[in-house]
């Protein structure tokens, strides 16, 4: 099963990784402890495979006194907890490098849906009609570069599905190079809010927020 294959490359592309970035790394955690008072990971408690929780780990992003457990664009003004350094992380996406540790450790894959957080009980249940919250969730993946932060909970739970029923290394390839296009656009980014994506596969335009 692809399923076995795919956690074997993930543990190889992981260790290897990890690796080849310590020096970036390094170079991250002097930066974020220099701007900002307060720990340079972040953790938080996510949905995993078959719905376990697990901790996510990325490089913190946001002020010590942000609320907790609430995705970013969801704070009334975001722009004011999150730190000079935590900009830069946020649109290169280098604030996600951590979880390659997660993905080290089996909790999450490279590629797969992008873990809900514990208390987004509608994304959850809308993931159970597509069976995507029985694989491991994803550092990215169809979702992430199709809208990202864009999308109604609808979309993106369909999206999730698609990836699942098509999940093989080509599919793999094609997010992760996809990925690479949209961090470099800064696709579907949005803080503070959501924006207004038109999606063919619910045939009408969907606006979240």
């Amino acid at each position: 099963m692809y399923s076995i294959t795919k956690r074997v490359i993930d543990f190889i592309l992981a260790l290897v990784g990890l690796i080849v970035i310590s020096p970036v790394i390094l170079i991250l955690i002097v930066a974020i402890k220099v701007d900002s008072k307060g720990p340079v990971i972040f953790k938080q408690k996510r949905i995993g495979i078959h719905k376990k929780h697990f901790c996510i780990l990325k490089f913190r992003t946001m002020q010590i006194d942000t609320p907790k457990d609430k995705p970013t664009h969801l704070l009334e003004n975001p722009e004011e907890y999150i730190t000079r350094v935590g900009k830069f992380l946020r649109k290169t996406s280098l604030d996600e490098l951590p979880q390659i540790i997660n993905i080290l450790c089996g909790t999450m894959a490279f590629i797969g849906p992008r873990p809900a957080l514990w208390n987004q009980y509608d994304l959850i249940a809308e993931r159970d009609k597509y069976g995507a919250n029985d694989i491991r969730p994803g550092l990215t993946g169809w979702a992430q570069i199709n809208g990202r932060d864009e999308l109604h909970i609808e979309v993106k739970a369909k999206l999730d599905g698609e990836y699942i029923q098509r999940m093989s290394f080509r599919m793999d390839v094609k997010c992760f190079f996809g990925t690479i296009v949209s961090v470099l656009k800064s696709d579907g980014v949005v803080e503070g809010g959501t924006g207004a994506v038109k999606r063919k596969a619910l045939g009408k335009e969907t606006i979240s927020g």
